[in-house]
């Protein structure tokens, strides 16, 4: 046979309407892509795919970097450390919080939510902190990490945030006049 029958393992592929493997099914490394919208389905035979939406759904993919944060030999906790890691910072914020310490435990829980996002930016797989997209997720957890850091730098008695304008847009809609 010439160079041209081969397969990219360098056996021989069979002739076209030749035979195939045991149990009706074609070998992987006789497997051939016949046009640019075949792919492998689950037992590695090509198949025609669509685009189209399917009438029912009967799964959900994960989300994108919602694989393992540590190879699948490591203990569960140490394979999902970023859920971890911003739960742990929230919980902490939490507890600072029922001790009487309001503004540093709030800024605890906006920080985690901050880290949250970033972790979810710079990392490719972070496990269960993975949702929805990067972009949804990054987002999300930005922008509510964002409010609740900057509601507890301005929280009263004695804010350590003032904005100007602020005050004055609250004075114009609470006046009696």
């Amino acid at each position: 046979m010439s160079a041209d029958h081969r397969t990219p393992s360098g056996h021989e592929a069979p002739a076209p309407g030749g035979p195939e493997a045991p149990g009706g099914h074609e070998a992987p490394e006789d497997i051939t892509v016949r046009d640019p919208i075949s792919a492998p389905d689950a037992e590695g035979r090509p198949r025609r795919v669509t685009r189209r939406f399917p009438l029912f759904t009967k799964d959900t993919a994960r989300p994108e970097g919602g694989g393992r944060a540590a190879p699948r030999d490591a203990p569960a906790p140490a394979r999902q450390w970023p859920v971890l890691a911003v739960l742990g910072l929230a919980g902490l914020g939490l507890l600072v919080t029922a001790f009487g310490q309001f503004r540093i435990g709030t800024l605890l829980i906006g920080v985690a939510l901050l880290g949250g996002g970033a972790l979810r930016w710079l990392l490719p797989d972070v496990g269960m902190l993975a949702v929805r997209s990067r972009f949804t997720d990054i987002v999300t957890y930005g922008v509510l990490g964002s409010v609740i850091v900057l509601l507890a730098l301005m929280a009263q008695p004695s804010p350590w945030l003032q904005i100007p304008f602020l005050k004055d847009t609250l004075h114009f809609t609470v006046t009696n006049e």
